[in-house]
């Protein structure tokens, strides 16, 4: 008896063993797919794995459409209600409450490194067109 217990054990950790490994193996090729693709950058797959959810996901939860991405009222009004609308102490989830801060958080750092990669343009082209602004040598 112990010794097919020991066997089903086994067999039961060969079987976890296999499905995790393909499902790491599946995702380390829908991550280098999606960079290659020109879709995601280098940063934006960072961003995905530090904040633990996609820029596509994050608007989803906020129900943010992409043509509301830059309206930084719109997203600020719809964190907080939905924000507090699932506020614990008012019988909401404190699960999909967590799930609207980093979803919230995840649109911030996007308007973030947006609007730094805007301001380095824009001084680049400032750079090209008037070049007497620079310093004389």
């Amino acid at each position: 008896m112990a010794k097919h217990l020991i066997q089903i054990a086994i067999l039961g950790s060969q079987v976890i063993g296999r499905a995790f490994t393909r499902a790491l193996r599946q995702e380390l090729q829908y991550a280098k797919t999606a960079q290659q693709s020109g879709k995601t950058t280098a940063n934006t797959v960072q961003a995905d794995r530090v904040a633990g959810m996609t820029l596509q996901e994050a608007k989803q939860i906020l129900n943010i459409s992409d043509a509301d991405f830059d309206d930084a009222e719109k997203i600020k009004k719809n964190y907080e209600h939905l924000f507090n609308l699932n506020d614990k102490t008012k019988g909401g989830s404190f699960y999909l409450q967590s799930k609207i801060y980093r979803a919230k958080e995840r649109l911030d750092q996007e308007v973030r490194v947006s609007a730094t990669e805007n301001s380095k343009n824009s001084n680049r082209y400032k750079q090209k067109e008037d070049p007497s602004d620079s310093p004389p040598s």
